[in-house]
C-alpha cells in the first residue's frame, strides 16, 4: 500500500454536534518524515459528518470514538456477538434503550467493578464504551459505530469494507500522556487558563521539532499552528492527534496497521496502543 496516496483524517468526535460544538476534522497527508496537516474543517451535525465518510478514497481517518463494545457486556446482555449485528442492534434500539440497557447493567454488577472494559482500555486508559457521562463514551459509541457500517468504510480487524476508506479507532488522550502529564484542554471557560495555553505549546513544539511518541514531524503553516494552540478546547489539537495516529497506522498498513495480528473481532483496537504484556 502506497502511504503518500491516502489523504490522512484526524477525526475529533462528539456525539452532540452543534455549531458552538462541532465535530473537527484534521486533514493532511504523509511524507517521508513528516505529517503534513493542511486544514481543520467543522462538521456541525451528523449529517456533516457523513458527508466527510461518504469522501471518494483513498483516505484513512483516525476518529476519537469507541468502534466496539467490551465482549463482557455484550455476552451478559444477551446482545449479538458478531459485530455488524450488535451495531444495527444497538442503531435500531435507539438511544433511549440503549442508555437504560447499561444503566441496569451496571447496576447490576457490584461496586468497584461497575463497568465492564475492552482489551484494548486498560493499556490505552481509555474509558470504558458502556460509560454514559464525563465523557458520554457509549453515546460516541452510538452516534459513530452505525455511521461507520452504513458508510461501507473498512475497519481493520472489525469489518472489511472499501479498501481506500479506511476508519480506525483513534484516543488523543493516550498521544497526549506521552509527552506531558499537564492538563492541556477544557470546554469550561473558567478552566481555560495560561497553564493549559503553555502545555499546548509545549506539545505542538514536540510534535514540530521530532514527531514526539510519533517519530515523524507534524508540519503546518503558521495560521493553522496558532489555531491549535490557541483552542483553548483542545479540539483541534486532539483532532491532530487523531490523524497522527491514524498516520501512524497507515505507516503500519502491510503489519496489521500496526495492531496486535489477533484482536476481538467485537472489540477492535486502539491504534497506536500496544498490547498489554500479561506479565507486567
Amino acid at each position: 500500500m502506497c502511504a503518500q496516496r491516502f489523504t490522512v483524517l484526524g477525526v475529533d468526535f462528539t456525539s452532540a454536534p452543534r455549531p458552538g460544538k462541532p465535530i473537527t476534522v484534521a486533514v493532511g497527508h504523509l511524507q517521508s518524515d513528516a505529517f503534513v496537516l493542511e486544514a481543520i474543517e467543522c462538521a456541525e451535525d451528523f449529517a456533516a459528518f457523513e458527508r466527510v465518510l461518504r469522501r471518494p478514497g483513498p483516505w484513512i481517518a483516525g476518529i476519537d470514538a469507541p468502534f466496539g463494545l467490551p465482549r463482557e457486556a455484550v455476552r451478559d446482555l444477551g446482545w449479538p456477538l458478531q459485530w455488524d449485528a450488535l451495531v444495527r442492534y444497538c442503531a435500531a434500539i435507539g438511544k433511549t434503550a440503549f442508555r437504560a440497557a447499561l444503566d441496569r447493567y451496571r447496576e447490576s454488577r457490584p461496586m468497584g467493578n461497575r463497568y465492564a472494559h475492552r482489551a484494548t482500555d486498560r493499556p490505552a486508559g481509555s474509558h470504558s464504551p458502556l460509560k454514559l457521562v464525563n465523557p458520554p463514551v457509549g453515546l460516541m459509541f452510538l452516534a459513530t459505530a452505525p455511521r461507520l457500517l452504513t458508510a461501507g468504510v473498512s475497519i481493520p480487524g472489525l469489518h472489511a469494507g472499501d479498501t481506500e476508506r479506511i476508519a480506525v479507532e483513534a484516543y488523543p488522550g493516550y498521544a497526549a500522556r506521552k509527552m506531558t502529564n499537564a492538563s492541556y484542554k477544557s470546554d469550561d471557560r473558567v478552566k481555560q487558563t495560561p497553564a493549559r495555553l503553555e502545555a499546548r505549546k509545549s506539545m505542538v513544539d514536540i510534535l514540530m521539532q521530532d514527531g514526539g511518541p510519533f517519530c515523524f514531524r507534524l508540519t503546518t503553516d503558521r495560521t493553522i499552528q496558532t489555531k491549535l494552540t490557541d483552542d483553548a478546547s483542545g479540539d483541534h489539537l486532539d483532532a491532530v492527534l487523531a490523524a497522527l495516529q491514524a498516520a501512524w497506522s497507515l505507516r503500519r498498513a502491510d503489519d496489521y496497521f500496526g495492531m496486535p495480528p489477533v484482536i476481538d473481532p467485537l472489540e477492535g483496537w486502539i491504534a497506536t496502543v500496544p498490547p498489554e504484556d500479561p506479565s507486567a
